[in-house]
């Protein structure tokens, strides 16, 4: 797997988290990967062959070749059909919000076309411009004029979301919702409702992907520390950090490590 970030451009960086890119060569041998929720919100194009998603043990979806990926909830596995030629725009969780009118409630757990968020003739220009793109750095400033075009139009997220998102991410998803808004418990209906429009999740639903994202870094960069984990990623004790993790992954946090279908999502949060 050879796996790329890469930075975006000072306009964008409030916005964007990085942008990816993922090369795989085929292999039949190569096991099905295990995606798990990060809290954030992808715009991918995939050049090669299909990726197709598992709805259940036997059945799948193929991926549309240029899509945006909601906010998950649950993890998912995937399994290329062939070779793996991808690009991705990572954006923050209030990041995406600021290009489209969709609720991203209604983006949740899917994969849209990138054509039922964008008007058509635009959509289809970008796909065939990062299509026929030379190389990463060009189809960066393809993407980057993309979206600089479609935010310089809209206004910018709600102030009371972006801040609530900020602290979320200043403490590693332990923060309490009433400690954010300062006790004022009048703010939280309305804080909720903006969430689901544009993050796509509850304030609390964030909050423990981006505790588990803080276990996951410190898990896979030192193993030997597994115990330590749950106190130092503030969960209550062992027994709660083993259960929210194996909802989320379908696996303990021993079983996670060298499982080879936890490879391509280790590889994520390593880096």
């Amino acid at each position: 797997m050879n796996y790329q970030t890469y930075q975006p451009h000072p306009d964008l960086e409030a916005i964007v988290k990085f942008y990816w890119t993922l090369e795989v060569p085929f292999d039949k041998n190569n096991e099905k990967q295990k995606i798990i929720p990060d809290g954030c919100v992808e715009m991918t194009f995939n050049f090669a062959d299909g990726i197709k998603r598992y709805v259940s043990d036997a059945e799948y979806v193929v991926h549309p070749c240029a899509m945006v990926m909601g906010q998950r909830t649950k993890s998912y596995f995937i399994e290329p059909l062939g070779d793996v030629d991808s690009f991705a725009i990572c954006f923050y969780p209030y990041g995406f919000a600021n290009f489209v009118n969709t609720p991203l409630a209604d983006l949740v757990d899917l994969e849209i076309p990138i054509e039922n968020l964008f008007e058509a003739d635009p959509s289809n220009e970008l796909i065939h411009q990062m299509v026929h793109a030379a190389d990463t750095q060009e189809r960066i400033k393809i993407i980057e004029a993309f979206l600089l075009s479609i935010l310089h139009e809209r206004t910018t997220i709600d102030s009371i979301v972006k801040s609530t998102v900020d602290s979320l991410i200043a403490t590693k998803g332990s923060a309490a919702i009433s400690t954010i808004l300062k006790e004022d418990l009048s703010k939280r209906r309305k804080l909720e409702r903006q969430f689901k429009n544009q993050i796509g999740i509850s304030p609390k639903q964030l909050g423990r992907v981006i505790r588990l994202q803080t276990a996951l870094n410190m898990m896979l960069k030192d193993a030997e520390k597994l115990t330590n984990v749950a106190y130092e990623s503030d969960y209550f004790d062992q027994a709660h950090f083993i259960r929210d993790f194996k909802e989320f992954t379908g696996v303990t946090p021993g079983e996670f490590l060298g499982n080879e279908q936890m490879a391509l999502s280790s590889l994520f949060y390593r880096s």
